[in-house]
């Protein structure tokens, strides 16, 4: 019988044929630290056109736990990693970029701080910004990381450190209420997860300037600005169903599962249990709801927050 995954490696990747090796490399010692039964290893193809989702099976497919999905086309790296965590099924999810640039061997550090946060980020500062390897880069990102502060009220000195741990049900709603695509998805992750209350205990880590990345620093910065200044106009909801706190969860998971839904979270307070679903899914609701006698409505961040989660 195969040991469930304990912990979910989800790597995004748009034309990275030529890193994932490496990348493999680099992550094989923790891989064989923890153990290969109890990590499995996502990769999400978002839409490339170098092959990457084979070479991502020749690098990854000899894991007992292993999975790759591809995008129709390029949607942009928060629509990638918001796919995988939707099928991650570890206790413990880690976001990682397709070259390992950031050192495996902080995942267990990362691991240990989810035991009492929701959050655990990645942070590659010396205490005050991160050191890039030339000053006009490390000028421009540490007032960048002031702009992105100053709209999200996140007091975390690196945002978009690629490197982020979760529980499980925390990722999944995050990823459910989620609606940037591109590289402001980290930055919306965490002006999300301070809206909902989420405690977040940064790890620091350290990393290398591994070239050949897919990221443009002048168009990507200019428009995860962009993305980052309408956070607070946006209208975050998602279809839920309420359900009678006595329901069973087992049913509600055999339902799910019948209507093809996946990535959904109960939300459970004092009278009632919300079962929060994808934007898209809302017909399914309708199944959900009449099939286990419950009401489909919208939910927002006020309703969902404090409440106890289970990823389903």
């Amino acid at each position: 019988m195969s040991t469930a995954p304990q912990l979910s490696i989800i790597i995004p990747a748009f034309n990275e044929s030529q890193r994932l090796a490496s990348g493999r490399a680099r992550l094989q010692p923790i891989l064989e630290k923890i153990g290969l039964d109890f990590i499995e290893v996502i990769v999400v193809d978002d839409g490339s056109t170098d092959g990457t989702l084979k070479m991502a099976h020749s690098v990854f497919g000899d894991l007992p736990h292993s999975l790759f999905v591809q995008q129709p086309k390029n949607m942009g790296k928060g629509a990638a990693l918001r796919l995988g965590i939707s099928l991650a099924t570890g206790a413990y999810v880690i976001t990682a970029d397709a070259d390992q640039a950031i050192n495996p061997k902080h995942f267990p550090a990362i691991m240990k701080a989810l035991l009492k946060s929701e959050l655990a980020p990645g942070s590659r500062t010396d205490g005050r910004h991160i050191a890039y390897n030339s000053a006009l880069r490390t000028i421009a990102g540490t007032a960048f990381n002031r702009v992105v502060r100053h709209y999200t009220k996140t007091s975390l000195r690196d945002t978009q450190c690629g490197c982020k741990g979760f529980q499980l049900a925390p990722a999944r709603l995050l990823a459910l209420f989620g609606r940037v695509d591109r590289f402001a998805f980290d930055a919306e992750i965490l002006y999300l997860a301070e809206l909902l209350g989420f405690s977040i205990k940064p790890v620091t880590v350290t990393w290398s300037d591994v070239p050949g990345s897919s990221v443009r620093v002048g168009r990507d910065s200019l428009e995860m600005l962009r993305d980052i200044r309408h956070l607070h106009r946006t209208n975050y909801v998602n279809p839920a169903v309420a359900l009678s706190p006595q329901v069973d969860i087992e049913t509600v998971r055999i339902s799910l599962r019948q209507l093809r839904v996946a990535g959904a979270v109960l939300a459970r307070g004092a009278s009632d249990v919300l079962v929060v679903l994808p934007k898209d899914a809302a017909l399914s609701g309708h199944s959900l709801a009449q099939e286990l006698g419950g009401q489909l409505r919208t939910a927002n961040l006020a309703e969902v927050r404090g409440r106890s989660l289970l990823a389903l």
